[in-house]
């Protein structure tokens, strides 16, 4: 099993990017699926988080202008990034809580660089 993240780059404040996450592999099911971030010289963060039903959590730094889906049927993870701010700035990792032959498993993404110009 492998997750796959791509969508990065830079991008000037109040601008938009929309960031993927491909999950692959001998996949039975996948539960809960996350972004994270990690901005230089800090620890990494919880951006967001969606459910196997589609319930989600954002950090309060991105509410209202962050938003994380999801397509089953692919086993894609997406995260729509609005008005974006100097301080979003960081290598965004995304996760998931993954089902497959080999038993259950937290995987992680290798991360995609996300740089918001002032």
């Amino acid at each position: 099993v492998q997750l796959q993240a791509s969508g990065g780059g830079l991008v000037q404040a109040g601008g938009s990017l929309r960031l993927s996450c491909a999950a692959s592999g001998r996949i039975h099911g996948i539960n809960d699926m996350g972004w994270y971030r990690q901005a230089p010289g800090k620890q990494r963060d919880l951006v967001g988080s969606i459910t196997s039903g589609d319930s989600t959590n954002y950090a309060d730094s991105v509410k209202g202008r962050f938003t994380i889906s999801r397509d089953n049927a692919k086993n894609m993870l997406y995260l729509q990034m609005n008005s974006l701010k100097p301080e979003d700035t960081a290598v965004y990792y995304c996760n998931a809580d993954i089902q497959s032959l080999v038993g259950r498993h937290l995987y992680w993404g290798q991360g995609t660089l996300v740089t918001v110009s002032s």
